[in-house]
């Protein structure tokens, strides 16, 4: 019986396992990763029974099953890894010392009279319906996401952001990319959420607004085409917006 033998470091062990386990159980409850990585623990946990029993074969089985779907793990866990790292980038980015460390990754400012022209655009295709879906940059660059779509370098402007979104235009079918006064692309291509727990009502538009906030720093704005509903997304959390009033004031509280 002498793996029963337990000290105060095999406590720590366990207290050190049993929050790792807790994190990744968090980082991604609701998504579809959820029932992979329960197998996995179960896995895990017979294979260290069948150990301590000395069931070699068991033991030797199991093993060899972890050992070669680490690869395939990494595979199915791609979009939570990615995001769990990000998560603990701009973890640290909100850190006093790394902000001092990185002044130059201070995020993008707007304008107040870009803001005003972004919410007043909003405002006339909320009345409308005009579905749209807006990606304002701050610190991440999103040249990735850029690169999908159709460059545009225009000033922003009311007009243009509705002529954008028009449901007649080619340019009407995607996000469209806001950096300082610039509008940087449109007809973007924005990842897709894979959260479970959000309702059904949430469209396209909303998915990949959140997807895409999921992954870097970006502020999100999405027009309902089908209820003319407004939202507001940041860090993953979607807000409904009541009134333009409202957008303006999360528009202004950038974390510098």
């Amino acid at each position: 019986m002498g793996f029963l033998h337990f000290t105060f470091i095999d406590l720590i062990d366990i207290i050190l396992v049993a929050a790792v386990i807790f994190i990744i159980f968090r980082w991604i409850r609701g998504s579809s990763a959820m029932n992979i990585f329960i197998a996995i623990i179960i896995l895990f946990l017979v294979r260290v029974l069948a150990t301590a029993l000395n069931m070699r074969m068991i033991s030797a089985l199991l093993g060899a099953i972890l050992d070669v779907g680490a690869l395939a793990i990494i595979i199915i866990f791609q979009p939570e890894i990615r995001r769990f790292l990000n998560n603990i980038g701009k973890t640290a980015g909100n850190n006093t010392l790394v902000k001092h460390l990185l002044r130059n990754r201070n995020a993008e400012s707007i304008d107040s009279s870009v803001i005003s022209d972004v919410v007043s655009a909003v405002d006339q295709m909320s009345r409308k319906k005009t579905g749209a879906l807006i990606v304002i940059r701050r610190r991440d660059n999103l040249q990735s996401i850029i690169a999908t779509g159709d460059s545009i370098d225009a000033k922003v402007g009311e007009r243009l952001i509705m002529n954008i979104f028009f449901k007649n235009s080619p340019l009407h079918d995607g996000a469209m990319i806001i950096g300082g006064d610039r509008i940087v692309a449109a007809r973007c291509t924005l990842p897709i959420t894979e959260r479970l727990d959000l309702p059904a009502s949430y469209g396209m538009r909303h998915r990949a607004a959140i997807g895409i906030a999921e992954q870097c720093d970006a502020d999100v704005i999405v027009v309902s085409e089908e209820t003319g509903h407004v939202s507001f997304v940041r860090g993953s959390e979607l807000t409904r917006i009541e009134n333009p009033n409202t957008l303006k004031l999360k528009l202004q509280a950038n974390d510098e």
